[in-house]
């Protein structure tokens, strides 16, 4: 296949509001290097990281967004945002199968390899490099998994990040059957994966979330609600869970240890309540807790979420459907966070 020298697509071309993403039809389509594959996007969801890269919110720094991606690095403008991605290939680098033009793939959103190159630090798809909103994207081809599965590209599309980040952090927390998990954000696309993926384990869950998304929360199988307005230890009890997946942190924080079980495990891979949270350090100890923040994926990670896929172990949950071009409105929906699961946008 003979690709086009131009595409479509999204660009961040700076930090701010949505007037920072510009529709281009003038874009270049990757060129292949070592070990690399173009995938023609079908879908890409959007996600909290769009969102928080556009507004310099990984930022530690004093208002001079020098550290604004996931590893702490300036962002290089202009991006092609885009970490839930769902394509096919359509060509490929020196050193690659060329049998593997044509499979259908879901791209790993954390990269340790690119450009032809091992990473010493890892990248983040639509962060470090250019990601799924435009026509094409280019990722190391052992980042391109096949999937063999019935479900529509927008459907795949919704998996890919929020999945793996919930299957990971299940993985570090090593959950399994007969453990109580507890699930902060639970509506949102990490908190319903892991709700799933708990489930697929044999272990009971807890949803944090508002009263009027419990009735929906409950159809995925969760064993009890909590309004995440109520006290934690009112509600369950003290030393009540084994282990905590939060992406919430804020100021109700030192709740969710104290319902944490003597040798509970504690895991975190967001803070949409708040980054900064208050630790008494003789719970830590006293209790006897381990705490995993979780951004790197473990090495089996994807490809175990890729099988669970392939078995229907789990399914999409897609709230709401939007163009690529109208990226801004289906931001606008995804902060408002009326809707349970993931926002896509169909890309072709």
């Amino acid at each position: 296949m003979t690709l086009p020298e131009k595409m479509t697509g999204v660009v961040l071309i700076g930090h701010g509001g949505p007037e920072m993403l510009e529709w281009r039809d003038d874009l270049a389509v990757p060129v292949p290097s070592t070990g690399d594959v173009i995938v023609r996007v079908g879908a890409a969801s959007v996600n909290n990281t769009d969102i928080n890269t556009r507004l310099a919110w990984y930022s530690k720094g004093d208002g001079s967004p020098e550290d604004a991606t996931w590893t702490g690095a300036p962002i290089n403008f202009p991006l092609i945002q885009g970490i839930d991605v769902c394509g096919n290939i359509v060509a490929v680098g020196d050193g690659v199968d060329p049998t593997r033009i044509g499979e259908r793939v879901l791209i790993e959103p954390c990269l340790q390899e690119a450009n032809g190159k091992q990473l010493e630090m890892p990248w983040f798809l639509g962060s470090e490099c250019n990601g799924g909103f435009a026509d094409y994207t280019k990722v190391a081809s052992r980042h391109a998994y096949k999937i063999n599965s019935d479900l529509t590209d927008i459907e795949l599309a919704s998996f890919p990040c929020s999945y793996s980040t919930a299957e990971n952090m299940l993985t570090r927390t090593r959950v399994g059957a007969g453990d109580t998990v507890l699930i902060t954000g639970a509506s949102g696309g990490v908190g319903s994966a892991a709700i799933q993926l708990a489930r697929a384990r044999g272990a009971k869950t807890i949803a944090v979330t508002s009263a009027s998304k419990a009735q929906d929360l409950e159809k995925l199988g969760v064993a009890k609600t909590v309004n995440r307005d109520d006290d934690l230890v009112s509600k369950l009890g003290k030393n009540s869970v084994d282990v905590v997946i939060d992406l919430v942190a804020g100021p109700k924080w030192p709740g969710l240890l104290d319902v944490l079980r003597p040798g509970g495990r504690y895991a975190v891979s967001g803070a949409v309540g708040g980054p900064i949270v208050e630790l008494d350090i003789r719970t830590l100890y006293l209790k006897d807790l381990s705490f995993f923040g979780c951004t790197v994926l473990e090495p089996d990670v994807f490809g175990n979420l890729v099988k669970r896929i392939e078995r229907k172990e789990i399914v999409p949950l897609v709230a709401e459907t939007h163009p690529l071009r109208d990226i801004a409105a289906a931001q606008k929906s995804f902060s408002e966070k009326g809707y349970i699961g993931k926002i896509v946008l169909a890309v072709r």
